[in-house]
């Protein structure tokens, strides 16, 4: 498929998600009820639902899943690994020992700011100590080496995290659990527009980043001869892709799958040029997770399923369909 035929068409279903997520709920409400609360008018309460609950839900689903998304390409560029992900450096780790902790204490419920805070500060940890191990050798980042510390710091995460769990009461546990498995639910404006700050400029660096990201991922010596900066370009975008990442995490928990199943689907339909792939990539994870979150709403009325469980039904099968297709291509 052309990547002229198929960003509009991402677009389109991008656009798509958002008004399906302004629009379903677990209160009925019509279209003209959702148009008019757009204009300013209609009632109140609906004015209060659209405006305050659901557009800025839909539109934060749509920042973290893009972000996810362009981040994992940007990983399996970099570590030439097509099972990269954006947790693949123990972020989420980092991230889970930061609200674990947040709960523990009883610094704040998980809907006020010291949850995603804790979460954002716990996944700069794990993304500065990563880092530190990966180039304690030298100046070279060496990326066995990263993958390596990535492992090691998650495991350490996630043995803090249940330490933490196993002397916390019952109802810590319940919420600690809830936010590992991701959700929207808290979605403000105030989290959308911080969200923004960070995934959107990063997003661009990213995209500014694309022609020496095509010469690492033939290979670092090749990217070398051809006149890449190849350590600057691995620091900046393992970086920023990072950080990106703990932003996701921490407005929305650990969401799994939109980072590996994503880029893989794009990368099949129009290659792995990633000037294309990075801003298609963008547009298909913020698709695919605000369209999750519709499902995670709509599934069990009137409970809300945890949106990390929609992305892992959804994922694994369409995960391994994209990996049967690159099995058997030509």
């Amino acid at each position: 498929m052309s990547r002229w035929t198929l960003g509009p068409a991402l677009a389109l279903l991008l656009a798509a998600a958002i008004v399906l997520g302004t629009r379903f709920g677990s209160v009925a409400l019509t279209t003209p009820d959702v148009m008019a609360a757009l204009t300013g008018g209609g009632e109140a309460a609906t004015r209060d639902i659209v405006l305050r609950l659901r557009l800025p839900r839909a539109l934060l689903g749509a920042l973290v899943g893009g972000g996810l998304a362009i981040a994992g390409a940007t990983f399996q560029a970099l570590l030439r690994n097509p099972l990269a992900e954006p947790y693949i450096l123990g972020i989420s780790g980092g991230a889970s020992v930061g609200a674990v902790l947040a709960l523990a204490f009883g610094w704040m419920a998980a809907g006020s700011w010291s949850l995603p805070l804790a979460a954002f500060l716990g996944a700069l940890v794990a993304i500065l100590l990563v880092f530190r191990v990966a180039t304690a050798s030298g100046r070279a980042m060496d990326v066995r080496v990263l993958l390596l510390a990535g492992v090691v710091v998650a495991a350490f995460f996630s043995a803090c995290v249940a330490f933490i769990l196993s002397v916390s009461p019952a109802r810590t546990v319940q919420s600690a659990v809830l936010w590992i498995m991701g959700s929207l639910a808290g979605a403000t404006w105030k989290s959308v527009a911080l969200t923004s700050a960070y995934t959107i400029p990063s997003a661009a660096l990213l995209l500014a980043l694309a022609r020496p990201l095509n010469l690492i991922a033939v290979g670092e010596e090749t990217a070398h001869h051809l006149g890449a900066d190849v350590e600057g370009v691995k620091r900046v975008a393992l970086a920023v892709a990072a950080l990106i990442t703990a932003s996701g995490v921490a407005v929305a928990g650990i969401i799994g799958f939109v980072g590996l199943v994503v880029p893989h689907g794009v990368r099949l339909l129009i290659g792995s040029d990633h000037r294309a792939l990075l801003p298609l990539s963008f547009l298909a994870g913020g698709a695919f997770l605000t369209l999750a979150d519709v499902v995670a709403r709509l599934a069990l009325p009137p409970t809300e399923v945890p949106i990390g469980v929609i992305t892992a039904f959804v994922g694994v099968p369409l995960f391994l369909v994209l990996l049967r297709r690159s099995v058997v291509a030509p």
